[in-house]
This record gives C-alpha cells, sequence and structure tokens, in this order.
C-alpha cells in the first residue's frame, strides 16, 4: 500500500480530489553524535525509507492530516488563533505549519495523507523525515520557493518550540539535503556541508 500510485488512489478515495506528492527520506549517523547541538560536525547519511505525503489545495485554511499509519485523521483552522501543541502526533504536522507562518510564508489550506516507511522510535529519525516532507508540501502548494537549509531550520524550530524536543539540525538537514550514494559532512555551526560518497557495496 505505498507506492505512488497507491497513495494517490488512497487519497482520491479519502478526499475527491487528485494530489500532489511529496517525500524526505530517514537517515542513519556515520560520525558524531549528540555534535550537532553543540555546533560540531556531523556525518549522516540518507536512507531508502522515506515518508511520503500527498496532498491538495482546500477551498479554506483548514489543515486536514489522514495518517495512514495510525488511521487517524487530525485538523486545524489556520485561521483560528494560536496554534497550540497537544501531545500528539501531529504536533509534528501543525509545528510544522506554525512555524512557516511565524516566518512569513503564508500558507494556504490543504488535505494531506502521510505514509512512511521509516519505523518509529528507531533511531532512523522518523520525525524529521515528517517534518521536512510536510514543508516542503505546505510550502510548494502556497507557491513558496523555500531553500533546503531553510526548511531544516524550520523543521529544527518546530520540533523544538512546538513538539519540545531539543535536537539538533542533524536530522532536518540530512532529510532535506540528502545526496543519493553520499553521506553529508556537515559542519553544524556554519551549516556548510560536504558530500562524501559512500562504496556501493554498502
Amino acid at each position: 500500500m505505498n507506492s505512488p500510485e497507491e497513495i494517490v488512489a488512497d487519497f482520491r478515495a479519502r478526499f475527491r480530489a487528485a494530489p500532489r506528492l511529496f517525500r524526505a527520506p530517514g537517515r542513519v549517523n556515520l560520525i558524531g553524535e549528540h555534535t550537532d547541538y553543540n555546533d560540531g560536525f556531523v556525518m549522516p547519511a540518507a536512507i531508502e525509507f522515506d515518508t511520503r505525503v500527498a496532498a491538495a489545495p482546500r477551498r479554506d485554511r483548514s489543515l486536514v492530516v489522514h495518517s495512514r499509519l495510525r488511521d487517524e485523521t487530525a485538523g486545524i483552522d489556520l485561521d483560528a488563533g494560536p496554534i497550540r501543541p497537544s501531545g500528539a502526533w501531529h504536533d509534528y504536522v501543525f509545528g510544522v505549519a506554525r512555524m512557516l507562518e511565524a516566518a512569513g510564508h503564508r500558507l494556504v489550506g490543504c488535505d494531506m495523507t502521510i505514509t512512511s516507511t521509516v519505523p518509529i522510535g528507531a533511531g532512523l529519525s522518523s520525525s524529521a523525515a515528517l517534518e521536512v516532507a510536510i514543508a516542503t508540501a505546505l510550502a510548494a502548494l502556497a507557491g513558496h520557493a523555500l531553500d533546503p537549509i531553510a526548511v531544516a531550520r524550520l523543521c529544527q524550530k518546530a520540533e523544538n518550540e512546538h513538539v519540545g524536543m531539543r535536537c539538533g539540525i542533524m536530522d532536518q538537514y540530512i532529510a532535506a539535503c540528502g545526496v543519493a550514494g553520499h553521506a553529508l559532512m556537515i559542519d553544524c555551526r556554519s551549516l556548510a556541508a560536504r558530500p562524501v560518497a559512500i562504496d556501493p557495496a554498502y
């Protein structure tokens, strides 16, 4: 049930609209545990497990999101006042929307479904993959062209300030900027990075 065709068909059946698809990968970290939030160096690599968001605009300013894994739907009205955390899984979604709007990127309402193959709680950054896929979808539907590093920073801010997890930027950075066949050596102080080729056997 995770092919693009199946994701689109599920979305069409649920929301009666044709979606666009967006994705972001999970990651493994090769070097640099706990150094990203101390402005150090890390070297993560994106992996084949990913989160995919199907999304289509709405006529109003509501965000409606359905998790296919949980079979749960949640929604907010962007015009109904401050977006506050609830302690539920959709904090990751609505926190990203909150930070995009706070940064001056006015959003349109949309319907979304989430499909993920990134194992939750396995240390493969399922939350960052979700945040980056959501941010990419929301920005694209609203017509905002965001730099991938800007996306990573907004997603980190969402996790820090809305979800309440004081993580560094490594996970969001690699989810937004990963390069196929390479790890990224990231300087978490300057946010400069260079790709490091990985032997195809690995």
